[in-house]
């Protein structure tokens, strides 16, 4: 469902999700579109956190089950390349455990809270946690 979004961009038909490689967005917007909670399913994070912000959205310190994560910006190699990612998007489940649409494999999946810890550090930051008051009923 979050895999494949077609859009035409100088006359071309072009999967803008790539597959789902770049549907992280795209699968937390369209959860929290679902539920009414923004105004519409989004493409990007940045489009995503301002329709979440415009929609009673704030930040919060401490995680709470339900929270919207943003992991930070990473840098990785792909088929030779660097490449640089975007921010990321998904959703705090409880203990350690968060869900996120997967670049590698296309579709959303369960995953540690920071992607793990390697050398006592983070795989991936936690740089923001919204939440929304609808969700304390």
């Amino acid at each position: 469902m979050f895999r494949n979004f077609y859009a035409e961009i100088n006359g071309q038909k072009k999967d803008v999700l790539e597959n789902g490689e770049l549907s992280c967005a795209f699968f937390a917007s369209a959860i929290l579109h679902l539920f009414q909670l923004i105004k519409e399913p989004h493409r990007t994070v940045a489009s995503t956190i301002k329709d979440m912000e415009e929609s009673g959205w704030y930040k919060i310190k401490k995680i709470k089950p339900g929270s919207v994560l943003m992991w930070e910006d990473l840098e990785s190699s792909d088929k030779g390349e660097v490449r640089k990612f975007h921010k990321h998007l998904g959703f705090y489940i409880d203990g350690d455990k968060a869900v996120s649409n997967s670049s590698r494999l296309g579709w959303p999946k369960v995953h540690h809270l920071t992607y793990g810890i390697r050398g006592g550090k983070p795989v991936r930051k936690i740089e923001a946690i919204y939440w929304h008051k609808k969700l304390d009923k």
